[in-house]
């Protein structure tokens, strides 16, 4: 039996990419981490040393910066795509390349009831995320955004699940529902061909959705709040195939305060960072269940 090499990529990850534009004297600013990787016909590189056709980790990283000026960001989507296809171009024996993007945002520092035109002030936690595949026949986009936190205070229970044993969870009739959300939604093939598609309103809007449900529908689990969230992302947006949630259980439990004298009608919670449950769930096209 001989030896071989088998699937392998290479890239340069984590480029801290910021873009300022300042044409105006408002200025603008796209702040991504940029991770690229090329695969494709490497094997000389890995059997024989040979470098030749191999384009370098170091000019990966170059060509992200230098593309974040000649093509610009309008939107992750839009910059993964040019920086893909350029890195296809200059690599001659590569057949495809990934590129992910993850873009923390910046809100403007309020002065006087106004936006000030170059002060910024980092949002939260969140962040909007990219991943594009390319080949040489086509793309795939996957758009998204993680580290989303979200809580409700009511509105949710969880009661009547599988027992044995070493259960001893009781049952919940009210309970506060929280998570640190993670989504990721797939573009039908097709949909991201076009240079004209609105990226960003596609993201605002999908985002908008997500919150939305999250609030007004009652939860008998996090799995159904998930599944609601996926279903009114499919049904408005027609070129999204499918929805991905990663979405850890943020548990808070009632503080007893009886050895204080003092009643907690669901007031005082102690968060609990770990262990947590773990719910991932995909909402798909398909058949009706």
């Amino acid at each position: 039996m001989g030896i071989v090499l088998g699937p392998n990529r290479y890239g340069k990850a984590e480029n801290r990419v910021v873009r300022i534009v300042r044409d105006t004297e408002r200025h603008e600013i796209r702040d991504l981490n940029v991770s690229t990787s090329l695969r494709g016909d490497f094997a000389a590189a890995h059997t024989d040393g040979d470098q030749s056709q191999v384009l370098p980790t170091d000019t990966q990283k170059n060509t992200a910066f230098a593309w974040a000026k000649k093509h610009g960001i309008s939107s992750p989507e839009d910059y993964a795509l040019a920086l893909g296809g350029r890195l296809l171009a200059a690599t001659p024996v590569a057949d495809g390349v990934t590129v992910k993007v993850e873009e923390c945002a910046w809100d403007r520092i309020e002065v006087d009831g106004a936006g000030h035109d170059h002060a910024f002030v980092r949002r939260g936690g969140e962040v909007r995320t990219t991943t594009v595949d390319l080949t040489r026949d086509g793309a795939q986009v996957v758009s998204g955004l993680q580290d989303l936190v979200v809580l409700k205070s009511t509105g949710s229970e969880f009661k009547g699940f599988l027992r044995d044993e070493y259960t001893t969870l009781p049952d919940a009739d009210d309970r506060i529902l929280a998570t640190a959300m993670r989504a990721e939604w797939r573009y039908v093939p097709g949909a991201d061909a076009g240079s004209g598609r609105d990226w960003n309103a596609t993201y605002d809007a999908v985002r908008a959705l997500l919150l939305a449900t999250f609030a007004t529908t009652y939860s008998r689990a996090l799995q159904e709040t998930l599944y609601a969230m996926g279903r009114a992302v499919l049904e408005a947006h027609d070129e999204i195939a499918e929805i991905s949630f990663a979405a850890p259980n943020k548990h808070h439990f009632l503080v007893d305060l009886a050895p204080f004298g003092l009643d907690n009608p669901g007031e005082v919670f102690i968060a609990a960072d770990r262990p947590y449950g773990l719910i991932e769930a995909t909402v798909t096209r398909g058949e009706e269940r």
